[in-house]
């Protein structure tokens, strides 16, 4: 793994492929994922500016739910592309699901969900989901 410390902080590089672990508040709802987090979004659509979601994108086969499957609710809206599921207990949004345009089942990890991440590390994409 490589890592470098900065100002007393560990910080992981951003382009390693490692499994990761995150859920929701409660912790009702807990996958593990394989990324890397090269590729990070700010989105300004209506939901991820209201809800203050970054994320990655993955394929569906690096995405593994944990526990939480009884408890996840859906929440759809404009072209009802997205299925943006969430925590029933505590209403955390920490995933969401559908498919890529080239028709990929894929998943989109709200990175303020994954366990020991260090946000302040990573550059995000600007993405003017607005214009959709």
């Amino acid at each position: 793994m490589k890592t470098e410390e900065i100002k007393g902080f560990v910080v992981t590089d951003p382009n390693e492929i490692k499994t990761r672990t995150g859920g929701c508040h409660c912790g009702a709802v807990r996958y593990e994922v394989t990324m890397s987090l090269q590729f990070t979004v700010s989105c300004n659509c209506s939901i991820c500016t209201k809800a203050g979601y970054l994320l990655a994108f993955v394929p569906a086969n690096q995405f593994k739910l944990l526990s939480g499957e009884e408890v996840l609710r859906d929440y759809q809206f404009h072209k009802k592309v997205a299925h943006h599921v969430f925590c029933s207990t505590c209403g955390i949004h920490s995933f969401s699901h559908g498919t890529s345009p080239d028709g990929k089942d894929m998943r989109a990890i709200n990175l303020r969900c994954l366990d020991d991440i260090d946000l302040e590390s990573l550059t995000f994409q600007k993405i003017d989901g607005r214009s959709w």
